[in-house]
């Protein structure tokens, strides 16, 4: 992973983090966001205002995945922060979720954030539960049946947690 970079979003990055975004929806596994996205839907949902932050995971000019991130709730719950992330299909399993996971998990902590709350992370989702136990998270609370997935049938929402 050494030769991917994490870095801010660009506006000519966009169509390719799109059909990121595009890919994972339509797989109806891991997002409870609308199927019939269009880019500009999309953009309004994965662009992070400030202070919130979106960035991609870049090889030699190859957009491998995205996360956003940023407080979770305004005002009095602005000290935690959350963020969401997702990699192109023919970068899984090569660490470009864990290298996101971790530059999120600092760039909260040098942004001063108490910690880090995933409010809707799918149980069937094994692998994403496992990365986000590994750097630290637990599961606080899950909601039964919250989640519709395409291949599994209704299945529980984690929320996970990490203190910073």
């Amino acid at each position: 992973m050494s030769d991917v970079v994490v870095r801010p979003i660009r506006d000519e990055d966009w169509p390719a983090v799109f059909r990121i975004i595009d890919e994972v929806v339509r797989d109806g596994e891991t997002y409870a966001y609308p199927e019939d996205l269009t880019t500009e839907s999309a953009r309004a949902l994965w662009i992070e205002p400030p202070p919130g932050l979106t960035v991609v995971a870049e090889r030699d000019g190859r957009i491998l995945g995205s996360a956003k991130m940023g407080p979770n709730r305004p005002g009095r719950g602005d000290h935690i922060g959350t963020a969401s992330f997702m990699v192109a299909a023919e970068a899984r399993g090569a660490g470009v979720g864990r290298l996101l996971g971790e530059w999120v998990v600092d760039w909260h902590r040098r942004a001063g954030f108490a910690g880090i709350q995933f409010n809707a992370v799918v149980e069937s989702n094994v692998v994403a539960v496992g990365l986000w136990r590994s750097l630290g998270f637990e599961v606080v609370g899950t909601v039964p049946g919250a989640f519709r997935s395409r291949r599994h049938g209704r299945v529980g929402l984690a929320v996970m947690y990490l203190p910073l």
